[in-house]
């Protein structure tokens, strides 16, 4: 299929997709299959025909022996140039909340469902402006992608972020709210897997005050502090008590 056709008009609604592809990776090490995996993501026909003219896929990063794996939704602004997700203001504050927990984002692994910024209509040769929730068909299609990810890097649990990247990994009906979901453990492809607030989220409490945000904060910290115990991490009493 030719990229050139995949294209749709700057003001058309989401296209169709065509069935979710098979990912068949090498036998070989971690970083011989990661790069194989990086390089189908990268360079296929559908992914590129959803990409803007100078932006990027963007495909997941971190450390291949990761434990731990954070998985969002799908790229932003920042993240379609440089084609690295969770590089904006929000990737900054979940930078912050890994330090937090006594790691660097070195140590882990950070991914999104999708691998393209879902497209909403331009209006003339305007840059897209905003953000939409990739509808369950596109992470229909991306899912194999993660899901193969999650298989080369092998973390010992998984952090979903948001509602809409938990309903891509557990299912696009399997809840209503996020707090359905938050605040437990679940499984995704046999590793543990906990849902908690995405930092965009967190982001927009601080224009309701202090208080709101402080409030949400630490309910996602709750989340992390969770995570560090089933990760086997340290916890100090100072980071029991952030955010309180």
């Amino acid at each position: 299929m030719e990229v050139s056709t995949l294209r749709q008009p700057a003001n058309a609604a989401p296209r169709l997709l065509p069935p979710p592809p098979e990912v068949a990776l090498p036998a070989g090490e971690k970083p011989v299959r990661w790069q194989a995996l990086r390089e189908q993501v990268l360079n296929h026909p559908v992914c590129l025909a959803h990409v803007r003219p100078g932006r990027k896929v963007v495909f997941g990063v971190g450390n291949l022996e990761a434990r731990i794996m954070f998985v969002g939704e799908a790229p932003g602004a920042e993240e379609e140039l440089q084609g690295e997700p969770f590089v904006g203001p929000a990737g900054l504050l979940l930078t912050k909340m890994i330090k937090a927990m006594g790691l660097e984002r070195s140590d882990v692994y950070i991914g999104n469902i999708m691998n393209w910024r879902p497209e909403l209509p331009l209006r003339g040769d305007d840059p897209q402006v905003g953000n939409r929730e990739p509808t369950p068909e596109e992470m229909a299609f991306c899912l194999p992608f993660i899901a193969a990810q999650i298989d080369v890097v092998s973390p010992a649990l998984i952090v979903a972020l948001g509602a809409t990247a938990a309903r891509g990994l557990l299912g696009s009906h399997s809840f209503r709210t996020l707090g359905d979901v938050r605040g437990r453990w679940h499984e995704y492809r046999g590793r543990p897997l906990r849902v908690t607030y995405h930092p965009s989220y967190l982001l927009r409490k601080e224009v309701e005050g202090k208080v709101a945000a402080q409030r949400a904060k630490r309910t996602a910290w709750e989340d992390f502090l969770a995570v560090m115990e089933r990760a086997v991490l340290p916890i100090t009493d100072k980071q029991r008590n952030y955010f309180l």
